[in-house]
């Protein structure tokens, strides 16, 4: 059973830096392809940012490019998302999530790719 935990959220101010993090328990992390996404309240959940299995591809999303970085830690069985310069329209609740892949060398956008799911850590942007 592979069990997903976030953290790292909280309230900031527009233009400040954070740093999420998710570890990972069960399952053969360094398999994993992994990804961020977020849900703010009243919208759908949305892409952030992914990760591929060994690291060496990185998918952003659009509204964060150049703001935010995805990077992992097998040995650590973590996840990171460092963020920075803020801004109100990225509060939300962010969640990590992992799939087990064999031979893709992807990271995915699509979150219906994902098998694995965390419940979420809350981020909140004061202007």
């Amino acid at each position: 059973q592979v069990q997903l935990v976030e953290s790292g959220g909280g309230l900031v101010q527009a233009g400040d830096s954070l740093r999420l993090s998710c570890t990972a328990s069960g399952g053969t992390f360094s398999r994993f392809s992994l990804g961020w996404f977020r849900q703010a309240s009243g919208k759908e959940r949305e892409f952030v940012a992914a990760i591929s299995r060994g690291g060496g591809v990185t998918n952003y999303a659009d509204a964060v490019e150049g703001r935010v970085t995805i990077s992992r830690d097998n040995d650590k069985k973590a996840v990171y998302l460092q963020m920075s310069s803020l801004e109100p329209e990225d509060a939300a609740v962010y969640y990590c999530a992992a799939r087990s892949v064999i031979l893709s060398t992807g990271a995915s956008a699509n979150p219906h790719d994902y098998t694995y799911w965390g419940q979420g850590t809350q981020v909140t942007v004061s202007s």
